[in-house]
């Protein structure tokens, strides 16, 4: 996109993207956008008030009138992106595998499927499915050069079976379905690549695009990849079932980010992602601290990699991986016994 009017510095963040891309520089932008001072980029009314949660999630013609008037009067200072989300929650790929949706106060809530099966099924007449599309190209109506259209967080692997399916049922076929769980695994990472292909197709600008979560922009395909219930797995388990499909996922073509909310010791990854993150879970404030804050540009993990797979890429340096944040303690303590050995890239 060579214009936004609403960003008046946007080709200066654009070569910052660049850069940092090509891992240089630095990016200053935050999650979601800060109201504006002053008057408003546009003069845009609000929409009436939503009916209710339904219409305040489902409604695509009402949520992207919403976001049309919040960016509006949202800033973009510094490297902060003009971007549509278009989310209906985290994690959203497993309702267009069939489960159903709840809207609340502050988020939308992703329950497992009401049938017990094992079919893992793209409809392109699935409700959700059809929503995420009218959702997105009603955004793309009122866009106009004004902001960018994001793509939403579907979420992958494990963490969409956990959604469609139920968590304790997935974590019990890693012991007592191993087989059936990597077939369901496999027909989850052939469906995301249909689907992202097809939003991409919707989204994609001069060939670049937006990804709504950590609001990052890049030429090609950006998507963040992650798996939360990787706390709950062990380090053979994940490397099972997580660290294949991913893999893949990178593979396929050159993801431009890559992010974790997972132990990062427990990654074996073969080459350096962007960022890796903290995020607090549904109606807990984000911390200032240090220990949980966000780290970009650090990362390339490689549990007790052989001597031979170290080289590390110019700029970066081996360090021992000592600490490890502990949620339950609110604080960060050593881990000693599981993160021995493992070894985190960090920039010099």
């Amino acid at each position: 996109m060579s214009n936004l009017d609403w960003k008046a510095n946007w080709e200066e963040s654009r070569r910052h993207y660049l850069d940092w891309w090509a891992r240089k520089g630095l990016v200053i932008t935050m999650w979601e956008h800060l109201r504006k001072d002053g008057p408003p980029h546009a003069p845009v009314a609000p929409p009436p008030p939503a009916r209710d949660r339904a219409q305040y999630w489902f409604d695509p013609e009402w949520r992207a009138a919403n976001i049309h008037y919040n960016l509006a009067h949202s800033s973009f200072k510094a490297d902060i992106l003009p971007v549509a989300n278009t989310h209906l929650g985290p994690g959203s790929l497993a309702a267009i595998l069939g489960s159903p949706l709840e809207g609340d106060e502050e988020t939308i809530w992703i329950h497992p499927r009401p049938e017990d099966s094992d079919d893992i099924v793209f409809d392109e007449a699935n409700p959700w499915w059809q929503l995420h599309l009218d959702l997105i190209r009603a955004c793309k109506r009122r866009a106009d050069s004004h902001y960018m259209v994001g793509c939403p967080d579907l979420i992958e692997g494990l963490d969409t079976l956990a959604g469609l399916r139920g968590t304790q049922s997935v974590l019990l076929d890693t012991v007592d379905r191993p087989e059936e769980l990597a077939r369901q695994l496999q027909a989850v990472n052939d469906i995301w690549f249909t689907v992202f292909d097809r939003i991409y197709a919707e989204i994609n600008e001069d060939g670049a695009m937006a990804f709504c979560y950590f609001s990052i922009w890049g030429p090609g395909k950006v998507a963040k990849l992650q798996s939360d219930i990787s706390l709950m797995i062990s380090p053979d388990s994940f490397r099972r079932f997580v660290q294949p499909y991913i893999r893949e996922q990178c593979r396929f073509w050159t993801i431009r980010s890559i992010t974790w909310t997972a132990w990062a010791p427990f990654a074996t990854w073969t080459r350096c992602s962007r960022s890796r993150n903290w995020t607090p879970s549904s109606g807990r404030r984000a911390t200032a601290s240090p220990r949980a804050a966000t780290r970009v540009g650090t990362s390339c993990t490689s549990a007790s990699a052989p001597a031979a797979s170290r080289s590390c890429p110019r700029g970066w340096k081996w360090t021992n991986w000592r600490r490890c944040w502990t949620p339950s303690a609110r604080k960060a303590s050593t881990c000693s016994c599981t993160l021995r050995r493992n070894r985190i890239l960090t920039p010099r």
